[in-house]
């Protein structure tokens, strides 16, 4: 008789994990405030700056500044620290297009590097042997909630020059040697889309502590404008990237709750670790003494197929979500093998633009393995759950590993 579940056996669970997002009375009172004021946006604004400051202020950082997006604020961001078009900026492929599409928008060429086995951030070691004289920054990506390898990374953008921008869109709250991120490089970015741990559906903010900086994000996102300059005046190119006092609303209810959740997830995440590793071929990433504070956006395994007969990642997952465990493989391809990338469409109507290199002969090993071999993910509204929960999901692993024969016969391969 079958044990698995994707061969006909009783799964492990059969509830629902807690939904996405999380709302209740503070989001819609929330709302009603900006409805009934009829302050809807610039200029306009009460919500706005005061989230601003308050995620500044918990982040270590001594400006906000809100978009209506992520990807307009890592747009906002570079433009602000200085890449223009033709520069090269340094960035992984283990993250999603959108770290490589804001330099693209900007006419800046993305060059990616490694990654690091064990944490899937950024290599340092691989930073420093693509740069070249065309390199003005390097983005720094938080993946997963986890802070980079921050003093390293800093150490190389000081000693060459360069900016070093922090794409912490999956990082509110996370702490490299308890300083949150941010505000550890030039400036930080974080996300509030619709899966993110804050959310508005849609938004973005940029921190930082340099002052102009600052100043050009802001001119940058609200068409090129000063403050305390006549409306209309524009002193810079800049584009309507701003956020609404409707997602401000939202996002000051959420931010609310979150150092609770942030808890939680962190209770959870370490029973996890613990149990987990017990597992010979189930591999949480690398913890590390300098990283005082993990956000959980996403909880990362390294998976390890030789202990597991060989069977591939995308069977294993197949077989966790058959046993009702939402486990999902991450980025399946670096971003370099996009087809965006691959065929380099990166004008309009689909034209080549022939300055770029050719990514599609790229290989980047840890990259490469991270997305076909090794990543799973589990998210982060799993980790909202009870110690329960948590319990289902450690045994669903050691369910498929000791009934691991079952994945191992091609008649029960699974699709992928």
């Amino acid at each position: 008789m079958k044990q698995l579940a994707v061969n006909g056996g009783i799964p492990v669970r059969t509830e629902p994990f807690p939904e996405w997002p999380i709302r209740d009375e503070h989001e819609r009172k929330a709302v009603q405030n900006v409805l009934k004021s009829g302050k809807w946006g610039y200029p306009k604004w009460e919500y706005v700056p005061r989230f601003e400051h308050h995620f500044a202020v918990y982040h270590d950082a001594k400006f906000g500044i809100c978009f209506n997006s992520g990807t307009s604020a890592l747009m906002g961001a570079l433009w602000a620290a200085g890449v223009q078009a033709g520069d090269e900026v340094i960035l992984p492929a283990y993250t999603f297009i959108a770290t490589a599409g804001a330099v693209i928008l900007l006419g800046a060429l993305p060059v990616f590097a490694d990654i690091e086995s064990t944490t899937f951030h950024l290599d340092a070691r691989s930073v420093d042997e693509h740069i070249t004289p065309r390199t003005t920054a390097v983005i720094a990506v938080h993946i997963g909630g986890r802070a980079a390898d921050m003093s390293r990374l800093r150490s190389v953008c000081e000693f060459r020059r360069l900016a070093l921008i922090e794409d912490a869109a999956q990082a509110w709250g996370a702490e490299w040697q308890s300083k949150r991120v941010g505000a550890l490089g030039d400036a930080g970015i974080f996300s509030f889309q619709s899966s993110k741990n804050i959310t508005s559906g849609e938004g973005g903010i940029v921190i930082t502590d340099d002052e102009k900086l600052a100043q050009y994000c802001r001119s940058f996102c609200n068409c090129g404008r000063l403050e305390d300059k006549p409306q209309y005046k524009h002193y810079y190119i800049g584009g309507n990237y701003r956020l609404s006092e409707l997602q401000a609303a939202i996002l000051s209810a959420q931010f609310e709750k979150y150092p609770n959740q942030l808890r939680i997830r962190q209770k959870n995440a370490a029973y996890l670790n613990a149990e987990l590793a017990k597992i010979q071929g189930i591999v949480p990433i690398n913890v590390d003494e300098n990283v005082t504070s993990n956000a959980y956006h996403l909880f990362l395994i390294r998976y390890k197929k030789d202990y597991f007969n060989g069977v591939s990642k995308n069977r294993i997952i197949h077989a966790l979500q058959a046993e009702g465990i939402p486990a999902h493989p991450g980025y399946t391809l670096p971003v370099y093998k996009q087809p965006v990338f691959v065929e380099r469409l990166f004008g309009a109507r689909g034209k080549q633009d022939i300055a770029h290199p050719d990514y599609g002969n790229l290989h980047l090993s840890e990259t490469e393995n991270a997305c076909s071999d090794e990543g799973i993910w589990l998210t982060q509204n799993i980790l909202l759950g009870a110690e329960n929960d948590m319990q289902d999901i450690v045994e669903a692993f050691k369910k498929i590993k000791n009934n691991i024969h079952e994945l191992s016969e091609a008649k029960n391969a699974a699709p992928g």
